[in-house]
């Protein structure tokens, strides 16, 4: 039986890391409360995704810091203690990453990533090595859900949108795929992931 997908492109944070700046902050902060607040007012998501789009850490932790000096310490916490973020990989969905690498299935990574920092992630996880290719938008200046990095995701890996499957944790990224004529799913845990693929054709191996 032939399959309706010719190839599987992931999104890596969320997905199949376990990326999450909570992860260090929880050691830095005692009241949760003041954590979550200096994670939404303070060190955001907007910020954090301008270092994922390219701009030099060193940049945005001075900006920041000179807008927020009472934090300043927090704040440089964010890239010299960027490591504690990482809380390893996310196993069921690196167990369906290798059953669809053994299966022979074209495998692409399309990932919100700094520079700066992706060298600490191909250090920490091998599994990265199945991909036959990955975008890392601080290397070219382009973010999800951007339409520009999704044509470019397709061209550089050479793939026919309409057989090829994006898997992303951010709703507004899935949709951004989708639009540029992508195949997609939002990514909610490993057991509902290996259930879509199956749907699919696609093999999955166990996600447990």
């Amino acid at each position: 039986m032939s399959r309706a997908i010719d190839a599987v492109i992931f999104d890596l944070g969320g997905v199949l890391i376990d990326w999450n700046p909570r992860h260090l902050y929880r050691r830095l902060f005692d009241d949760a409360a003041e954590m979550e607040r200096f994670l939404a007012e303070v060190c955001t998501p907007a910020w954090n995704l301008e270092q994922d789009r390219g701009r030099p850490w060193a940049a945005a932790i001075a900006e920041l810091s000179a807008r927020h000096p009472d934090k300043a310490a927090l704040i440089a916490a964010y890239r010299a203690r960027w490591p504690e973020m990482l809380n390893g990989p996310i196993a069921g969905t690196v167990a369906i990453l290798e059953a669809l690498h053994a299966a022979g299935v074209p495998l692409y990574a399309l990932t919100n990533w700094s520079a700066e920092t992706f060298p600490h992630a191909e250090a920490a996880y091998p599994f990265l090595g199945r991909f036959r290719a990955i975008v890392v938008s601080g290397r070219i200046g382009l973010v999800k859900p951007d339409a520009a990095i999704y044509r470019h995701a397709i061209a550089r890996f050479g793939v026919d949108p309409g057989r090829t499957l994006f898997i992303d944790d951010s709703a507004a990224n899935v949709a951004g795929a989708e639009a540029a004529g992508l195949r997609a799913l939002r990514f909610t845990g490993p057991a509902a992931l290996a259930r879509d693929l199956a749907g699919f054709g696609l093999p999955v191996g166990d996600p447990r």
